[in-house]
């Protein structure tokens, strides 16, 4: 079973990921994280540091092709697995980020995504830029600016697969976060094993 997490920077996708698949773990079932990065981080954090910004179309060009790579590769892992796979970030991240810098859609993305196998469920993490802007400064790993994160946040809700998201509100504690995500995947798969431990660190 595959289920997909998305949301914007500061969300806590990743720890919520982690601590999903060790719970699943922890519980004597079968779970692995696989992550679809785009390389985003880094460009932001080069970027902000020398002072200049990549145009919207080159970037969107690099991002693709590392995030379009991770997900072939994620899915050709994810079809040899038995148990829960548990992707942090997909191809609707793409999406969203070509609605943020004013791209059309295109053709290859929709059709690549109605190509692989469908996930389970996708969850969206809900969370107000400000929130998560706050968090990302208070990091301190990456670099992105309250514009950026309002426009990733209206990306998402521009998609036409926005409506079909299970939305988890991410505004909560972590702990709380991970137990939403349990519920949803209760939900899905009632006989899936779940240890409810502690979540220690938010990214």
């Amino acid at each position: 079973m595959i289920l997909v997490l998305s949301g914007i920077d500061g969300s806590g996708k990743s720890t919520a990921a982690r601590a999903l698949v060790a719970g699943v773990r922890a519980g004597g079932g079968k779970a692995v994280l696989l992550n679809n990065h785009a390389g985003r981080r880094t460009m932001s954090v080069v970027s902000s540091r020398l002072g200049v910004r990549l145009p919207g179309r080159l970037a969107d060009c690099i991002e693709t092709t590392f995030r379009v790579w991770n997900v072939l590769v994620s899915h050709a892992r994810a079809s040899r697995f038995e148990g829960l796979v548990v992707m942090d970030r997909h191809l609707y991240c793409q999406l969203a980020l070509r609605n943020t810098k004013g791209l059309a859609r295109g053709r290859f993305l929709p059709w690549l995504l109605s190509a692989l196998p469908r996930p389970a469920a996708a969850v969206h993490l809900e969370l107000d830029p400000a929130e998560a802007h706050r968090r990302i400064t208070a990091r301190g790993t990456d670099a992105e600016t309250l514009e950026d994160l309002t426009a990733f946040r209206d990306g998402y809700r521009n998609l036409p697969e926005y409506e079909s998201f299970i939305k988890v509100d991410a505004a909560v504690p972590a702990q709380d976060l991970v137990r939403s995500l349990q519920r949803v995947l209760h939900n899905l798969d009632p006989a899936t094993p779940v240890h409810r431990g502690a979540v220690t660190k938010r990214n």
